[in-house]
């Protein structure tokens, strides 16, 4: 869901997604070449910058993804002339110059080189290890040196697979796949109807902890959901702990082609429309328009947007879909290490003149947030439900020309009021928690609350 001109919240994916995400809260898997940088990265790190320091989306998430945070190349200003989306690295990654040592240096070399020897030499299963492995590990390791959780390492196969979810189908399962907030596992935030997922039985709120065996527990979300993801007509077995059941529940489900779609609506009673939001993909904004016509031309009264366990997705999107909605102003701005701050903006030509509620949760993350604040602070509409996730960072996808990448933290966003709810997240106007034994039953505590408002 990412390229050059992608920044994610990951505003996966991702950074978002389907089998997709809210933005990782684990590491990646060790790895020798973790080891590697582990040895020397302590000492070197801290003083190689490489010119560089911006995902969104929830899923995409989200999306970010990775969530993913899309450079918006419309609709923007700079209060800075020099403000440049990509200042510090070319199309296939080549850095400026600066005055920071590199860690790059015939002392580092030569010490990386002992280690691969010494593994070589001593390592009981050196046989397995490939070099692939251990130069996939020694960057990998670099950008986990970092200490950040949002900037990684991508493989080839790992972009691409990122890359993948843009156009709206995959392989895969057809769930929504989240980071849970107390374990920080992957946790199934939602399945699609009639997917594999829902054929398995796979519900909301399984968290996973093992996926074909493999603990889930040191995998970064984007990892977990490459090994979700597969061929089409294999199979994955999720090992699950589910609330209620004391022991762990094995489910295999088949991976076929899925087609995501990203909103759906109806027209709920009083002529109150309803439009759910999934996460922010390249093909959102369009399908947002078409049911926002559509519940107009059915004489729409009042709307509610549902943003609840929307991982994020591309900026792009989202702006979209807040310039159908918002008056003349910002949507949102962003703020890098130098100071540079980039504005996103709406034209307020095609604002909404119906009152909105927006249903929020602990899973609303990077650009359903930007979506959700932005109309809370221009006072168009109720936020109803949980504090939501509080990503208030953005990464840049830069792409190398081996097919490689990295995801940078770059900027800060804020709501057009001037808040950054990194780490807080928004609460809502009205705290309703979600009640899992009425939605059992058909209810749903907190879209009734959001209706009731509205009438």
């Amino acid at each position: 869901m990412e390229d050059n001109k992608f920044e994610d919240h990951d505003l996966y994916q991702s950074d978002h997604g389907t089998d997709g995400t809210v933005p990782p809260e684990t590491g990646r898997k060790f790895s020798w070449g973790t080891f590697f940088l582990g040895v020397i990265a302590g000492a070197f790190i801290s003083t190689c910058v490489f010119g560089v320091s911006y995902a969104l989306v929830r899923n995409n998430p989200s999306t970010i993804t990775i969530g993913t945070l899309e450079q918006a190349n419309n609709n923007r200003s700079s209060s800075k002339t020099d403000s440049n989306e990509d200042e510090s690295a070319s199309e296939d990654g080549a850095f400026q110059e600066d005055d920071h040592e590199s860690v790059v240096n015939d002392d580092t070399m030569a010490k990386l080189q002992l280690l691969e020897q010494t593994i070589d030499t001593y390592y009981i299963d050196s046989e397995n290890v490939s070099t692939k492995t251990l130069e996939d590990g020694m960057y990998e390791g670099m950008l986990d040196s970092l200490g950040d959780v949002y900037s990684v390492y991508y493989t080839e196969e790992e972009l691409n697979a990122l890359m993948e979810d843009t156009n709206g189908i995959y392989y895969g399962i057809g769930a929504y796949i989240s980071t849970d907030a107390t374990t920080g596992l992957p946790v199934i935030a939602g399945v699609m109807d009639g997917s594999p997922a829902q054929e398995a039985g796979l519900k909301d709120g399984d968290i996973c902890y093992k996926v074909d065996g493999e603990l889930t527990e040191s995998m970064e979300l984007e990892e977990f959901i490459s090994k979700v993801k597969g061929e089409e007509h294999t199979t994955v077995v999720l090992t699950v702990v589910r609330q209620g059941e004391s022991d762990y529940l094995d489910i295999e489900v088949e991976r076929r082609q899925i087609e995501t779609p990203t909103v759906s609506y109806e027209m709920k009673d009083g002529n109150i429309g309803y439009i759910q939001i999934k996460e922010f993909d390249s093909v959102t904004s369009d399908q947002f328009a078409e049911a926002l016509a559509t519940l107009k031309g059915q004489g729409m009264k009042g709307l509610v947007i549902d943003l609840r366990s929307n991982p994020g997705g591309n900026l792009d999107t989202v702006c979209e879909i807040a310039n159908m909605l918002l008056p003349k102003g910002t949507i949102v701005y962003t703020v890098d290490k130098d100071g540079n701050r980039v504005d996103y903006d709406c034209d307020g030509e095609n604002e909404i003149d119906v009152p909105m509620a927006v249903l929020v949760n602990e899973y609303s993350a990077s650009a359903s947030e930007i979506l959700a604040g932005a109309i809370k602070d221009y006072e168009k509409g109720v936020l109803v439900g949980t504090t939501t996730f509080g990503k208030g960072i953005v990464q840049r996808i830069i792409p190398f020309s081996d097919g490689t990448a990295v995801k940078l933290t770059v900027s800060k966003y804020y709501t057009p009021n001037g808040v950054n709810i990194h780490g807080t997240g928004i609460d809502p106007d009205v705290v309703i928690e979600f009640d899992a034994e009425a939605a059992e039953k058909g209810i749903d505590n907190q879209l009734d609350k959001a209706l009731e408002l509205l009438k």
